[in-house]
């Protein structure tokens, strides 16, 4: 079936990857590498995460579970800490690949976030280079899990996208950089991209699309 939407996750896709703070956190805190990952995958359902992303709690109980789910796995860290760690930095092939494709298709976002400033991109160092600015304005449509109180790998979330945008899933190409969020993506029938590095995800994006996208400028 011929490509007809093209949808994206925001962080770790239009901004480089949280995990890349997580890992420096942990490294300068002397804990265990991957602790926060491993944390945020237990009980994937019901943990802090999930429940501040889903809308459930607030700031401050986020901060409270997340401490109680940490130091129950021996290293106490407090989710006040790892809220600041979310945001990145913007990629700027990203979002011009971005509008090569609302050029021809339809575009929309779904995000997994959270009801706090420090929702990707949205920190002052953010604020002031526009990523949120220049990003979120392009999409037809943009679903938040803190607003629709679904998040992904809910299939639910999927599908609200694809009725949204008035398209099937199998004219769909989904972009996230987390395997988990692309599983159930590929099992509706959409095009499934992980995104790992920038090169790569164009690459395929490209061979989904048969859009030809801008290559780094070489120094």
């Amino acid at each position: 079936m011929a490509i007809e939407a093209v949808i994206w996750d925001f962080g770790g896709v239009f901004t480089s990857s949280p995990f890349e703070a997580f890992a420096r956190y942990e490294a300068e805190n002397g804990l265990p590498k991957g602790l926060i990952r491993k944390i945020n995958s237990t009980n994937p359902d019901s943990n802090a995460w999930a429940l501040f992303e889903r809308n459930e709690i607030d700031t401050q109980g986020f901060d409270a579970l997340f401490l109680e789910e940490s130091t129950a796995l021996g290293h106490p860290v407090p989710g006040a800490d790892v809220l600041p760690l979310l945001s990145g930095h913007l990629r700027p092939r990203m979002v011009a690949a971005l509008k090569a494709c609302k050029a021809r298709f339809k575009v929309g976002c779904i995000t997994n976030n959270m009801v706090t400033h420090h929702s990707p991109g949205a920190d002052a160092p953010q604020r002031a280079a526009g990523a949120m600015g220049q990003v979120m304005p392009l999409f037809d449509h943009i679903i938040e899990s803190s607003k629709a109180g679904v998040r992904k790998p809910d299939p639910k979330i999927y599908l609200m996208m694809c009725e949204a945008l008035g398209v099937t899933p199998e004219a769909c190409v989904y972009l996230d950089d987390l395997g988990i969020n692309c599983k159930p993506a590929a099992a509706l029938g959409m095009r499934a991209i992980k995104v790992v590095a920038v090169d790569q995800t164009l690459a395929e994006l490209s061979a989904a699309t048969g859009l030809t996208f801008e290559e780094e400028e070489l120094a």
